[in-house]
């Protein structure tokens, strides 16, 4: 945890006025904000003031760096600390920024001892020791601003970072209490088998079958669905909601404006056809 001094200027940062053009950019760009009770709109614009000085931003293959893409992506990535009295991602030093998907180049296992170079279509993509989280600036817009699809890049790629925290990818945040950490393994381990049952045998599912890859992707998608489409997700999946619900110290589904709506005011259709995002 922070020592007193970062707690300190912390404290001075969420304290300071919010400024009226960031707050036009969240009303613009970050549909979910509008649907948050008004202690939560009130931290989180506290929390994307610390969030916006604490990383360092840079702008990838062309792009410039705005003050609408800092905030955007911010305002997402603090969704995930409301009320948890969290650190601000500690593992996080820089957030890079690319103006749409780009390719990442990869050595896999091929099995013998061998190894393959591919390349990789990306939205975005964290890892353990990368320190860094990188993301395309149109998936995040278009996720940010298009509620209810379950699909958004940068609640994925942070709820990565809450995972590994522990020092462990597996799908497992930090959790207060021995208790907790059964439920969480019984419940989790579960849904995902059951993701993956529907996944192999080719059937439909409400949670994007990108969450069948490994334990750390499920969380990723469910926490991805949790946010996007709670109602739904409460009522198809009521123990695993009810997990993240613990977890988040949130619960969109009964306390969110508007339920799961998307753009223009329809239903938000089911989830689907996530892009890779590498973990």
């Amino acid at each position: 945890m922070p020592g007193f001094f970062a707690r300190r200027r912390r404290a001075r940062l969420r304290a300071r006025p919010f400024p009226a053009e960031w707050r036009a950019i969240i009303a613009r760009n970050v549909s979910s904000f509008s649907r948050l009770p008004p202690a939560d709109r009130k931290e989180l614009e506290g929390l994307i003031q610390v969030f916006l000085r604490e990383k360092h931003w840079e702008g990838c293959g062309g792009l410039e760096l705005t003050d609408e893409i800092r905030v955007t992506i911010s305002a997402q990535a603090c969704m995930l600390l409301l009320r948890r009295n969290a650190d601000y991602y500690p593992r996080v030093t820089s957030i890079l920024v690319y103006p749409s998907s780009y390719v990442a180049s990869e050595e896999r296992p091929v099995g013998g001892g061998m190894w393959s170079d591919s390349d990789e279509i990306r939205y975005g993509h964290t890892q353990q020791q990368l320190r860094a989280v990188v993301l395309a600036w149109d998936a995040a817009l278009h996720g940010s601003r298009l509620y209810g699809t379950g699909n958004n890049v940068v609640l994925h790629e942070f709820a990565h970072q809450l995972d590994f925290e522990d020092n462990v990818t597996d799908g497992t945040p930090l959790l207060p209490n021995h208790q907790q950490y059964v439920s969480w393994a019984r419940v989790l381990g579960e849904e995902y088998e059951r993701l993956r049952r529907l996944d192999d045998a080719g059937e439909p599912s409400f949670l994007d079958s990108y969450g069948a890859t490994n334990p750390a992707e499920f969380f990723a998608v469910a926490t991805e669905f949790f946010f996007e489409k709670p109602a739904e997700f409460q009522l198809r999946h009521p123990l695993l909601y009810a997990e993240l619900k613990k977890f988040y110290r949130q619960d969109p589904a009964r306390e969110w404006a508007g339920g799961d709506v998307g753009e223009g005011g329809g239903a938000a259709g089911q989830g689907g056809g996530s892009p890779p995002l590498a973990g």
